[in-house]
């Protein structure tokens, strides 16, 4: 008779990725970048105004609240902006995550792995809010909109640097998972945690895994891609306020042999980390100015746009529309046939471009079902021609580009065609942030005084456009301010 093998039971060191997570959060100096400082507070203000912005969709704002009818904490509570609720921080950051990402308008991040690291402000507003109003009633100070951008560059650097070399997409997980991640570390250290209870709270959030990318992708495509991140960030702050009480980790979460996060979800291959943490994310932050679209669409509708005044008026002499673009939006947005519900559309580079060309522009409500409804969409949809182009799946991967190229050609039934329409960066990379920021600010502007009040829009405005104003102002004093 065989005998069983004899299993070891001691306990091993912390998985060494987790300690590195934690370390960072724990120890590094973020402030000593004032290129990242800047672009976090610029961060935020593209956040909010996406937040705001979303509140004008029903679709949203029937899953906001909390999560049973009574279940507020008002004068105590994390207040979610634009509304009225006062929640606890878990529930108010599910609110805030999933009004941030809803219109899929907030930043990107683009490497192996793709995401949007603004998905953690989730977690870090509701939690700063939070704890901001639980010291003022114990005699002590508020947090400060600084502490907030602390927070957000190190959420944005775990999320990107987990990001740049590991591909969860291709073994089918979705880039949530991150998100929890990024915001369990963040938001234990806001909560004070020690090293080890740090360690604990990461290592949970190694042990969920992650969703599937079902909702991404046809034939399934649908809303749950804007909720997902949200849903992502209150887990962590949940599991960071968890390992606050004392709950054990689980040191060997990502490495266990057989039972552990590689070996089940990632192919058995090990995590390949190739830089260590810093400011990198935030200073390459990519912002969604000009168009809410699928990142990978940027630039292909920033083509379409450009050729909207010659192609409008001879719609009915298009013969094909050549669409050249990356290996990734290939592979996740090249899309044909129905399109089941606004979530499907602006994940579909066909109707995002035949939008462009159509009206000359591509904003959220180009996605609802009555813009969608007009024949001249899929008739254009139905003569597009989509492939990958090497060099623009090349200076995508390359560190000191990262690319996110398209390029959109017409060709007439008459045998003519226009030029071929190149763009290699879109308006909210970093290579073109001396165009991009005075547009972002406009975007903020919009949204914020088409939900905000007059006085108090002015006066988020009047702190918003100095860092150092900005970064004195207290949560407590910009969660009034962000109230209807």
């Amino acid at each position: 008779m065989s005998k069983a093998a004899v299993l070891d039971a001691s306990r091993p060191d912390f998985d060494q990725v987790i300690q590195d997570i934690v370390d960072y959060v724990l120890e590094y100096d973020v402030t000593r970048s004032d290129e990242a400082m800047q672009t976090a507070r610029y961060d935020w203000m593209d956040s909010m105004g996406c937040a705001l912005l979303a509140l004008g969709y029903p679709a949203c704002t029937r899953l906001l609240g909390p999560i049973v009818p009574g279940a507020d904490m008002p004068g105590s509570g994390a207040r979610v902006p634009g509304t009225a609720y006062e929640l606890d921080p878990v529930r108010a950051a599910w609110n805030i995550g999933a009004m941030v990402r809803w219109l899929d308008y907030n930043d990107t991040w683009l490497a192996a792995e793709w995401g949007h690291p603004s998905d953690n402000l989730g977690a870090i507003l509701a939690l700063a809010d939070y704890l901001s109003r639980k010291r003022i009633s114990e005699g002590g100070e508020p947090l400060s909109m600084r502490d907030v951008l602390i927070a957000m560059i190190k959420a944005h650097e775990i999320q990107g640097v987990l990001a740049l070399e590991n591909s969860f997409n291709r073994v089918g997980l979705c880039h949530v998972m991150l998100v929890r991640i990024a915001s369990t570390a963040v938001a234990a250290q806001m909560l004070g945690c020690s090293r080890d209870e740090c360690l604990n709270a990461v290592s949970h959030a190694w042990l969920d895994g992650s969703s599937l990318r079902t909702y991404r992708h046809a034939p399934n495509t649908g809303s749950r891609k804007s909720w997902a991140a949200g849903d992502a960030s209150s887990r962590g702050l949940f599991l960071a306020f968890t390992a606050l009480r004392g709950e054990m980790g689980y040191p060997s979460a990502i490495t266990a042999p057989t039972w552990g996060f590689q070996d089940v979800l990632f192919g058995k291959k090990p995590l390949a980390l190739t830089q260590g943490y810093g400011t990198y994310t935030m200073e390459n932050i990519l912002f969604k100015i000009s168009f809410p679209a699928e990142f990978h669409a940027q630039t292909a509708v920033e083509a379409a746009v450009k050729l909207h005044p010659e192609v409008v008026g001879r719609l009915d002499e298009i013969d094909r529309i050549v669409i050249k673009t990356q290996e990734s939006g290939d592979r996740i947005i090249n899309k044909t046939g129905p399109l089941d519900n606004p979530a499907d559309r602006d994940h579909c580079l066909q109707y995002m471009v035949a939008i462009g060309l159509l009206k000359g522009d591509l904003q959220a409500e180009h996605y609802e079902d009555g813009v969608a409804a007009d024949p001249r969409v899929d008739a254009l949809r139905e003569r597009m021609e989509v492939s990958e182009d090497e060099r623009f799946t090349r200076e995508y991967l390359e560190p000191d580009k990262r690319a996110i190229g398209n390029s959109l050609q017409i060709f007439y039934r008459d045998g003519s065609c226009s030029d071929e329409v190149v763009v290699d960066y879109p308006v909210g990379h970093r290579r073109r942030r001396d165009e991009g920021i005075p547009l972002l600010k406009a975007k903020f502007e919009r949204y914020l005084r088409g939900h905000i009040n007059s006085k108090k829009a002015g006066q988020i405005l009047v702190i918003c456009a100095d860092q150092q104003a900005f970064e004195a102002t207290s949560v407590t004093r910009m969660m009034e301010l962000l109230q209807p």
